[in-house]
């Protein structure tokens, strides 16, 4: 049986969907056919709505795959029909009810704090001056020092989104967790990644594992794309 050909990628808080870039060009170069959502972020209604509407477009089931608050969006926009699995990459995935802003509430004792600015106006900023270190410690110091400048505000509203019903309880994911993330700790990934019960997947990487380690993420959203064909028009 034919594997899944069509991938849909929702980015994270921060940054926009051109840091997939990389994980397009290997999955594309392999014969999928890759969407970009570009989320808003101003609210997890909203960012589920514009994932929705991509999956709406396509010919066929897809893997869902999330980075970051990405995982949120596809945990509460999984449930569409189009969708056969999800991947998670250092993402959240959240239970019914919480949020990003529940989930990172009580830090782990020692674990390192984002550094996320006070919101100005409804919106959330990182730091500038320690960005690189926090998300991108493993990328090139020019393109880490960009995504640091071209923040996407998000909006503490987004942040603050509960998953209605999260789509992993009746969707097969994966996870691949960034052994060396400073935005959310390996161990938390672990523990929502076993929750869900996901096939996990380990590689050494910053938060920003999608832009320094493509060929790593992109090798866990194939995997996902050949195990899980058949399974959506069982569920």
């Amino acid at each position: 049986m034919a594997t899944i050909r069509n991938i849909v990628l929702v980015h994270g808080g921060f940054v926009d969907g051109s840091g997939w870039q990389g994980v397009y060009d290997h999955l594309t170069a392999d014969g999928y056919r890759v969407a970009v959502v570009q989320n808003p972020p101003l609210s997890l209604a909203g960012d589920v709505a514009a994932t929705h509407q991509v999956l709406d477009s396509l010919d066929g089931p897809a893997v869902l795959v999330g980075h970051s608050y990405g995982g949120v969006v596809i945990t509460e926009a999984g449930s569409h029909p189009a969708v056969a699995a999800l991947a998670y990459i250092a993402a959240f995935a959240p239970d019914k009810g919480e949020s990003v802003s529940s989930l990172i509430a009580h830090p782990p004792p020692g674990a390192p704090v984002p550094p996320i600015l006070p919101p100005k106006d409804g919106f959330l900023f990182l730091d500038r001056g320690k960005f690189a270190a926090a998300f991108a410690a493993d990328v090139p110091g020019k393109l880490a020092a960009f995504m640091a400048d071209s923040q996407v505000p998000w909006g503490v509203e987004a942040l603050e989104g509960a998953v209605s019903e999260p789509a992993w309880q009746t969707k097969p994911s994966w996870y691949l967790v960034a052994t060396d993330d400073h935005m959310i700790p390996p161990p938390a990934q672990r523990a929502m990644s076993e929750r869900a019960g996901a096939i996990v997947s380990e590689t050494p990487g910053s938060h920003a594992v999608y832009v320094s380690r493509p060929a790593v993420v992109a090798a866990v959203i194939a995997q996902a794309a050949q195990a899980a064909q058949g399974l959506n028009g069982q569920s």
